[in-house]
């Protein structure tokens, strides 16, 4: 699946991609790399492993560090048909059990069949919404009810809707099947799978903070309330809450990652009521820069909180901040995990008692949580996808992960180097 020297020439990284971000996290960052030359990209696509690599003595074929992780499969950004990589989700097929990467990018959405190990397939690609406007780094994907829910920073792009069961038939470029314009751009979205409500956040409405849509009827979106107490909001978990306090239970319960203009904070919000949210508190933490993305455990007891700058800004080594929510009206910090790298950290999720940590430029992190209750997590595994440093920089390496397939194996998104499909050995 080697991509050749002729592809070579349209990979452009993310400094030829970018136009003003609005997101302040990576404004001195994107913008700062230079893409690899022609030649420098060909070393890149020559010396690394292609397909399935074990992990042998701290390595995957001499290339990728790594620790009870093997590669099972790998496409490059050429492959992909991108220039640049970015969020990824997955998707399972209910009727086939196919498993299908979703990966965003500069150009669109790319639907990849990871189906069979060693044989990962591009399926097709759903473009921008306006092709010929500003493209962006910076696109989002969630699925609903077998449909996928993508947006972008790109102006205008709305929410564009993709029925996933096309796959099972059809190939090539794709046409969305439906189109939310309630707001321009957004930065992320989120989707309560139980209720069928989607919570764009850093949008051009609402403050920046939860613009929400009713996506009961996934081709029929519609507007269903605003959350624009907080500011800005960078990132957001929603829930039907069933975690151990019982004052909440059954409430609809948002958990964000908020970067306001008067400080970086972890705040629950009940959006029970899409008409009315209720605040039920608002956090702040030592040593915060850019508050971004964080996940519940899977018995909502704790959250798993990254703040995207700190690294840079405070000079600690990758850290993961521990928040007991037992208490949805008082959660508390009660420790963080600091790994031994120094590179930032991006997006976390969970899965029993795992979590696994897209960190820029060391990799898929995979921790126990095993002692979580203790404000602790261990590292059992990683995968080094960025083998040219750890620095806490955005120069490459790692935007996302999707560790929710049928198959046993993780999804790892890289900017510089296209879509990993792994799996945990031990």
């Amino acid at each position: 699946m080697r991509a050749t020297l002729a592809t070579t020439a349209t990979v452009v990284l993310a400094a030829s991609i970018l136009g003003a971000p609005t997101a302040a996290a990576h404004e001195q960052s994107f913008d700062a790399v230079s893409p690899p030359t022609m030649e420098q990209r060909q070393a890149e696509l020559e010396s690394a492993p292609d397909g399935q690599a074990k992990c042998v003595d701290g390595t995957a074929a001499d290339t990728y560090a790594c620790d009870d992780v093997e590669m099972v499969d790998h496409l490059w950004l050429e492959d992909l048909g991108l220039s640049f990589a970015n969020d990824m989700w997955g998707w399972t097929d209910p009727e086939t059990h196919r498993d299908y990467a979703l990966v965003g990018g500069a150009e669109g959405t790319v639907f990849v069949d990871i189906s069979d190990p060693g044989e990962a397939s591009v399926v097709g690609m759903l473009p921008r919404h306006v092709p010929t406007s500003q493209r962006t780094s910076w696109r989002d994907i969630k699925v609903f009810d077998d449909h996928a829910f993508v947006v972008s920073e790109q102006i205008p792009h709305g929410m564009q809707v993709f029925d996933l069961t096309r796959l099972r038939d059809e190939r090539g470029t794709f046409d969305a099947d439906a189109h939310y314009a309630g707001f321009g751009k957004a930065h992320n979205v989120a989707i309560n799978t139980d209720t069928g409500y989607a919570y764009a956040v850093g949008t051009s409405t609402c403050g920046g903070g939860l613009h929400m849509v009713d996506i009961s009827d996934p081709t029929a979106p519609g507007f269903a309330g605003c959350f624009a107490g907080h500011g800005y909001i960078h990132d957001t978990q929603c829930v039907t809450y069933h975690g151990p306090d019982a004052d909440h239970a059954g409430r609809e319960i948002c958990v964000n990652s908020n970067a306001a203009a008067d400080g970086n904070y972890v705040s629950v919000v009940d959006v029970t009521d899409k008409l009315t949210p209720t605040v039920l508190a608002r956090m702040s933490y030592d040593d915060n820069a850019y508050s971004h993305q964080g996940w519940f455990t899977p018995d909502q007891r704790h959250f798993l909180h990254g703040d995207e700058l700190d690294e840079l800004d405070h000079g600690n080594n990758t850290r993961t901040r521990i928040w007991d929510m037992t208490d949805l009206d008082a959660p508390r910090h009660t420790g963080s995990f600091d790994n031994d790298t120094t590179s930032i950290d991006h997006n976390i999720y969970t899965e029993r008692q795992l979590a696994f940590a897209s960190n820029y430029t060391s990799g898929l992190r995979v921790y126990h949580t095993g002692k979580v209750d203790e404000g602790e997590l261990k590292e059992v595994g990683h995968f080094d996808l960025y083998p040219e440093n750890d620095n806490a920089s955005f120069e490459g390496g790692t935007w996302s992960n999707y560790p929710y397939f049928k198959r046993d194996v993780v999804g790892v998104s890289s900017m510089d180097r296209g879509l990993f499909v792994l799996r945990v050995t031990d």
